[in-house]
């Protein structure tokens, strides 16, 4: 139901990397940045938006291929986030990587069988890649990566829903550069 309510909306705009990269220039920290490999679900975009977003991060980069666009439902769970971060399309993301690299951001992805997330320095200019929802990091993604980090588990399950994974590694991110 409508309540005869209409409303004039348009197109989602995306953002460039470079535009991106402006953020921590223009408030003079260091780069936080979050690479999302394959992304297909809107519900766990729209939730890496909102806590992206609630953690500080300076932008998103997406691929224009094999992941989720910002869509309606993606807008609807981010909670309005999507207006506070910016998200760059890009045609391919082991380019970006390589070009963030060039730039003197550490890039590292989130897999397991990597180093213990709390044991890694995670300081400085970052970038942090978070895989598809059932294959993960691709091989090439994580080969040109300067590290893998891996959160401990201590369950009976070894794996967790990617909005949530990225929810915790981005939040130790914040934890251990705020001491």
């Amino acid at each position: 139901n409508n309540q005869g309510i209409i409303a004039e909306t348009s197109d989602f705009k995306y953002s460039s990397v470079e535009d991106i990269l402006e953020v921590a220039k223009s408030k003079n920290k260091n780069h936080f940045i979050l690479i999302l490999d394959g992304i297909e679900d809107p519900h766990n975009f729209g939730s890496i938006i909102r806590v992206a977003e609630c953690l500080g991060v300076d932008g998103i980069i997406i691929s224009k291929n094999r992941a989720c666009p910002v869509t309606d439902t993606v807008a609807k769970i981010s909670a309005g986030a999507i207006e506070h971060v910016k998200i760059a399309k890009v045609t391919n993301i082991n380019t970006e990587i390589e070009r963030l690299k060039q730039k003197n951001i550490w890039i590292y992805a989130c897999e397991l069988g990597g180093e213990d997330l709390e044991s890694v320095n995670l300081s400085g200019d970052i970038a942090i890649v978070m895989g598809s929802e059932g294959k993960g990091v691709s091989a090439l993604t994580r080969k040109l990566c300067d590290g893998v980090v891996t959160m401990q588990m201590y369950g009976k399950v070894n794996s967790l829903n990617v909005s949530v994974a990225t929810g915790i590694v981005l939040y130790e991110i914040v934890r251990k550069n705020r001491k």
